[in-house]
This record gives structure tokens, sequence and C-alpha cells, in this order.
């Protein structure tokens, strides 16, 4: 039998190797795990906005190649009263639907964190609408709002006998305007119903029952418990809603395709109209490229919520 020394108990191990040192260092797995999301970012994400930027400062066209001509393309969207009204229409579509959407959301969220029957089933139909393919909704939104073949017409003339002749939507400004607008705010509540919901549910019970106790009212106990604890995940659904409300194409483009008389363009089927049907690469790249401070001001709409929530909570100084 072999007896093992006290030199055998004492004896240096080897070392790791550098590679295995390497692959021991945090920061450097962290980087490696992070390399393949990146890559992918940067080919479908930050090239296209590379040459979409580039693209706007030429006179690039479908099948010809263009030439630097600066802040030109610009120039002329500023003197563009289809530009500009599609900017109007942008942000009042924008805002509109954002708080549609958040005021039926909310109530939605609150409506469903108490204790009602059949809650679980509620909450997936309530999903239906964000699930439904965007084209799938508004194809059955334009046939809604179809002059000849409405439901609501339909309802309203030889149903209910309120009309003598059937609604028309979309062959007027305002009323396509609007119709557009409820349709998104119809797509898009599950959306911010769900994520509040979501919030909702991280309230300690604790804090409304020493509510209660002190004789607080409803309005009090949503005032200064409900709308201070969810401001931060307010702040990022908001962010999440203005920027996909704002760049809405699929919507607007399958009702009614900017029309009637280019009254319901926003700035993303603007561009695709100049950019793609129109052959003016150049131009709808410039259209495009100025979403983008829109887009920056939301978010940085959000970080400074968020910020702000963090001082309230008395992190910033830590």
């Amino acid at each position: 039998m072999t007896v093992a020394t006290v030199s055998d108990w004492t004896r240096t191990r080897p070392q790791p190797g550098w590679l295995m040192r390497v692959f021991d260092y945090k920061p450097f797995l962290i980087f490696l795990c992070l390399v393949p999301a990146g890559g992918l970012l940067t080919v479908f994400l930050t090239y296209p906005l590379g040459l979409g930027v580039w693209l706007a400062f030429t006179d690039t066209k479908i099948g010809r190649t263009g030439q630097w001509i600066g802040l030109e393309n610009f120039e002329y969207l500023l003197e563009d009263p289809l530009f500009w009204k599609a900017v109007f229409y942008s942000v009042f579509y924008t805002g509109v639907a954002t708080f549609g959407k958040f005021a039926l959301g909310l109530w939605l969220a609150l409506l469903l964190n108490n204790h009602v029957p059949f809650k679980s089933l509620l909450r997936a139909i309530i999903l239906l609408p964000w699930i439904v393919p965007t084209v799938l909704s508004a194809i059955a939104f334009w046939w809604i709002y179809d002059p000849q073949f409405s439901i609501l017409s339909y309802l309203a003339v030889d149903v209910l006998h309120i009309r003598s002749e059937n609604f028309d939507f979309l062959s007027t400004t305002w009323p396509a305007r609007w119709s557009l607008i409820a349709a998104n705010i119809w797509r898009g509540i599950p959306f911010v119903a769900i994520s509040l919901l979501a919030g909702l549910q991280t309230i300690s019970p604790s804090l409304y029952e020493a509510a209660l106790l002190d004789g607080s009212t409803a309005w009090q106990r949503f005032r200064y418990i409900t709308f201070p604890l969810l401001l931060p995940i307010l702040a990022i659904v908001m962010t999440f809603s203005i920027i996909f409300t704002f760049t809405d194409f699929q919507l607007v483009y399958a009702i009614t395709r900017g029309g009637p008389v280019n009254s319901t363009h926003l700035m993303a089927t603007l561009a695709f109209q100049r950019g793609i049907a129109g052959g003016e690469l150049g131009e709808g790249a410039a259209i495009a490229v100025s979403m983008i401070p829109f887009l920056v001001f939301a978010t940085l709409f959000s970080y400074f919520a968020l910020a702000r929530r963090k001082w309230q909570q008395g992190e910033a100084n830590d």
C-alpha cells in the first residue's frame, strides 16, 4: 500500500491556462453572449438605418444610383403641404389613440386585478385583438366601414331604423381619420391592459389594507398608491405604445391607403408612397428620417419618467 506523504498533500496544484482564465472572466463572458445579438442588430437594424440616412441626402430613384444633394430633400419637404399634413395627422393620430388606449387599458387592468368570475378567460379574450395579425384586423375594419356592406349601417338602417341611409366612414377627411384612430385603439388596448395588469399585481395588498384602515377613498388609493407605484411600467408601456402608433403602417395602408385625398397619410405611409410606389427613394428616405426626432422624444420621455421615479424612491444617490 502506498502511503501519502506530507509533500503529496502540500504539493502546489497546476495553475489554469490562459484560456480557462479568460472564460472565467465575467465581463468577457457577458461580451461573448452579447456578440450574436449585437451582430443580428447590426445587420438588420443598424445597416438599414444607416442606408436610409444616406439615401435621405441623395436623389436616388428606383433603378438609378443617386448623387449626393445634401439637404435638398429636406428643404423640399419643408415646402410640401402634404408632408406637413402627414406630420399633423401622425401627431394627432398618436396622441388621441395613445390616450384612448391608456384610458381603456388602465380601466380594464384595474377591473381584471379584482376578483371577478372567469378572470383567466377574460384575460384570454382581451388578448385576441393583439394576437390577430394586423392585416386581418384592418380587413375586418375595412368591412365594418364599407359604405355598402357595413354591419353598422345594417344595424342602424335595417334593424334599428334610426337612419335612412348608410354610414360613409371613409370618403371624407375627418370621419376617415377618426375611423382609423378607433381601429388602432381597439387593436392596442390588449397590450396596454395586460402590461399594466402585470404591474398592478406587483403592488402589495397590505398598502391598500393600511389605506383602508386610514379611511381613504378609492380615488385616494389610486392617486397615492396605485399610480405612483405603477409609474415605471406606465412610462415604459407608453413609450412602446407611442412608437408603435407613430410608426403604424399596416393598419392605415390596408384600410385607406392614405385617402381620401391624402388626408389620412401618416409619415410612414407617405414615405412608402413617395419612396416605393413613387420611385423617389431619396425623398421617401428623407420622410422616414424625419420621424427619428419624434421617436427620440418618446424614448427620452420614458427615461426621464423612470429617473424621476428613481429619485422619488431615494435611489438617485446610491
